[in-house]
């Protein structure tokens, strides 16, 4: 989707993200973005630790049954 942008696309949006936030916001927006960003990997990460220790939980409960 994203895979055909040209340089002339990306400074337009350089330009365009600079006038919406200001020089000295964009820093500031970034930081908060990453902060997000991080914060949703970690989660995914969660998520995905959840779902496979969820087969060993099986396992060992169908163990201790029988």
């Amino acid at each position: 989707m994203f895979g055909n942008i040209g340089w002339g696309e990306v400074i337009i949006i350089m330009i365009v993200i600079l006038l919406l936030f200001g020089a000295r916001r964009i820093p500031e927006v970034m930081r908060s973005l990453g902060q997000g960003v991080r914060e949703f990997k970690k989660s995914m990460n969660e998520v995905t630790s959840e779902i496979e220790k969820q087969p060993e939980e099986k396992k060992t409960g169908e163990e201790k049954k029988g």
